[in-house]
């Protein structure tokens, strides 16, 4: 077979049969028109020519890839960029200058000319030519990469001869990045400038000084930071020295030396109003963790009465308020919840706030609980809780026989939120209600200004995305995957059509393999997918975001144990995103995320021999174990898949005294009242999850009795 009919084969092999796609004769008509004027295959020889660059094969990779760029004029960025650095590798660096002009002249945009531009800037001052090297990176600035873009620049300057100019960019590198790689390199050389210019050295400003350290503290190397800010102080005033003084206490806080950093703080005085809310913060905090209520309480009214206006006050509100929630204090943390709405209502942690005060009048059946639920959605119609409101009136409604109230909540519910835990049992109460939508609630609604919810997206590329496509498949089919990747991946962070190119991207992974990655892409790139009804987008589009692989084992094993399959597929979509070699921060293992030691435990209760903790990145272990263990938590839990699902996120003792703290009604209401906001949101996620598994792959609704009571 010719190299032209193979390519051709090749081509047929890989065209997608979906709707949004190049079409089966237009991607075959280009790969005709690019064979027509050449002899061989210019796919393979790209491929050869980028292969021949990784083995280092530089005078065979600049042979193979010379003519591609005329060859292959889709993909002439990628020839030229192999091209030109083989030919940078080999010194042929005039080479380089004129091979990346294909790179600059692409359309649409090369993903690769941020990176032409540094090589470019390097074969300048390989020549010699510093001028041009620099000319050509503060050209292009605001598009290169940042520290690399920095440190370019200073190299640059630095070659020039212009030393000052060198260590104003190392500095913006070893301040402005100082967990990067390229802030070592940067030091030496700032360490050599230093020596080298004596007085004309430009000294750092002290806010970047600042910078840094906090940056540091906030990546959490307290102790690097609080070092460096120990060294600066020497060269700071003002509010500026005030706060590094107060971070020097922070560092020690946050390296659990909760003794030391109070009596740090307490000794402080610091003149700056900023600081000295900020001080008195992390002594609430320290008295909270040393068990000192009476000091938390103190420290809290000297927040309100010096700065009542100050982040820092509403940051320990908030932080009291959590402690006594987590602790079932209502008479406690409703005081500080309200204190944050009422004294910070603009502020994002507002709508919270008032969420858990509404929240414990509704539980506690208050007769205001109504009032308070419709004045949730009215102030803040953007919450995260705004469902749950809306869900609430209508059970309230429906609870009182007026049922044309719930269905006008429900249905707002259904409407506008088309993938949330509360739409699934929206959808199912609507089927308990009759007659007509209450006109006295839609006016309610109507007068709300609520943000743009939900929405819908075209899946038909336009002329820009299509080009993306037909590149990054070029590159698919020429071998070279990774590059097919970052080509979306550039039109997804820079275009206006980031879904289609996700689907794509997630398209590719999947054919790898790679379910998980796959799903991460369509959550990074289409982040607001939950938002879209399931038949806006293409079906191929959910079931890479909700994707089921190892269904026979994981409805087996649903099976063996009573369990919903989907219920267990949407578990392990949120514990491990189907990978199987996946590890948390825990040390829990596998699709199903299992501990080492429970893993154990559980082999001896299944009598699975020989065991060993390698045994957990089984899939069929893992979904064994697993559903096993899921079981086990519901029968303990009297069948309470919710509460089963609190106790696997959070553990079995914690379920069991959630279950306690009110006289729940119906399953939502324990999810509510989770006080771990993390747990909350893992149950609803699972439970939301099922309810899209069972629509992609079950043809039905939420119909198990966890959905209703």
């Amino acid at each position: 077979m010719t190299t032209r009919h193979c390519w051709a084969r090749n081509i047929r092999a890989h065209l997608p049969d979906r709707n949004h796609s190049l079409t089966r004769a237009a991607l075959i008509v280009v790969a005709a028109a690019i064979l027509a004027s050449a002899s061989s295959d210019p796919l393979a020889d790209l491929k050869a020519g980028a292969g021949a660059l990784d083995n280092q094969q530089f005078s065979k990779a600049i042979a193979t890839l010379k003519p591609l760029p005329q060859k292959l004029p889709t993909l002439a960025d990628y020839a030229a960029w192999f091209l030109a650095s083989a030919e940078f590798e080999s010194k042929d660096y005039a080479g380089v200058e004129e091979s990346l002009e294909w790179v600059w002249k692409q359309s649409p945009p090369s993903p690769l000319a941020a990176r032409a531009v540094i090589l470019a800037a390097r074969a300048y001052q390989e020549r010699g030519k510093n001028q041009e090297a620099g000319g050509i990176l503060r050209s292009h600035y605001a598009t290169l990469p940042q520290p690399q873009g920095d440190l370019a620049m200073a190299n640059a300057f630095e070659a020039a001869g212009d030393r000052v100019s060198a260590a104003v960019y190392f500095q913006r590198v070893y301040y402005g990045f100082p967990v990067a790689v390229e802030a070592v390199e940067a030091e030496a050389e700032i360490g050599k400038l230093r020596a080298e210019l004596g007085k004309e050295y430009p000294p750092a400003m002290p806010d970047a000084m600042l910078g840094r350290a906090f940056k540091l503290l906030n990546a959490g190397s307290s102790a690097r930071a609080k070092k460096e800010l120990a060294s600066i102080l020497p060269d700071l005033g003002g509010a500026e020295r005030d706060l590094a003084r107060v971070r020097i206490g922070v560092a020690d806080y946050n390296e659990k030396e909760t003794l030391r950093a109070e009596k740090y703080l307490e000794n402080l005085h610091p003149d700056s109003p900023e600081a000295d809310a900020e001080r008195l913060s992390y002594l609430v905090l320290c008295a909270r963790r040393l068990k000192n209520h009476e000091q938390v309480h103190a420290r809290l009214d000297e927040l309100a009465r010096l700065y009542p206006q100050s982040k820092w006050r509403l940051e320990a509100l908030v932080a009291d308020g959590n402690f006594h929630l987590v602790e079932n204090s209502p008479e406690a943390y409703e005081p500080q919840y309200r204190a944050c709405y009422e004294s910070f209502p603009k502020d994002p942690e507002a709508a919270g706030c008032h969420w858990k005060v509404v929240w414990e009048a509704y539980l506690r059946r208050r007769p205001e609980a109504a009032d308070l639920l419709r004045s949730h959605v009215r102030m803040f119609p953007a919450s995260e809780d705004t469902p749950a409101a809306l869900y609430f009136l209508g059970r309230l409604s429906q609870n009182s026989g007026d049922s044309g109230a719930a269905r006008a909540y429900y249905e707002e519910i259904v409407r506008e939120y088309p993938n949330y835990y509360y739409t699934a049992l929206a959808r199912e109460r609507l089927k308990q209600v009759s007659g007509a939508p209450s006109p006295a609630v839609n006016e309610f609604l109507r007068a709300i200004a609520f943000p743009a919810r939900a929405h819908r997206l075209d899946f038909s590329p336009n002329a820009t995305a299509r080009a993306r496509l037909e590149r990054s498949r070029m590159l698919v089919l020429a071998g070279l995957d990774d590059w097919a990747e970052g080509e979306l991946k550039f039109g997804a962070q820079t275009e206006d059509q980031p879904h289609v190119l996700a689907l794509e991207l997630a398209t590719l992974s999947a054919r790898h393999g790679g379910v998980d990655q796959a799903m991460r892409y369509i959550k990074h790139y289409a982040g607001g997918y939950l938002m879209m009804p399931l038949d806006s987008a293409p079906v191929e589009f959910w079931k890479l975001a909700f994707p089921l692989p190892y269904r026979t084992d994981l409805e087996r094993f649903a099976k063996q144990n009573g369990l919903d399959p989907f219920l267990v597929a949407a578990l392990i979509r949120q514990e491990s995103e189907f990978n199987p070699k996946a590890v948390s921060p825990a040390n829990a293992r596998g699709l199903t995320q299992i501990l080492p030691s429970t893993g154990r435990e559980l082999s001896r209760k299944l009598k699975l021999r020989p065991y060993s903790t390698a045994r957990l990145f089984q899939p069929v272990v893992s979904l064994e174990f697993g559903s096993y263990y899921f079981r086990m938590m519901s029968d303990s839990l009297g069948g309470n898949f919710e509460a089963a699902l609190a106790a696997y996120n959070a553990g079995l003792s914690r379920a069991h005294a959630w279950l306690s703290w009110g006289e729940f009604r119906e399953p939502a209401e324990f999810v509510e009242t989770v006080p771990f906001s993390q747990t909350r949101n893992y149950i609803q996620t699972v439970l939301r999850n099922a309810d899209v598994y069972r629509r992609l792959y079950g043809g039905g609704g939420l119909t198990d009795r966890a959905a209703l009571k």
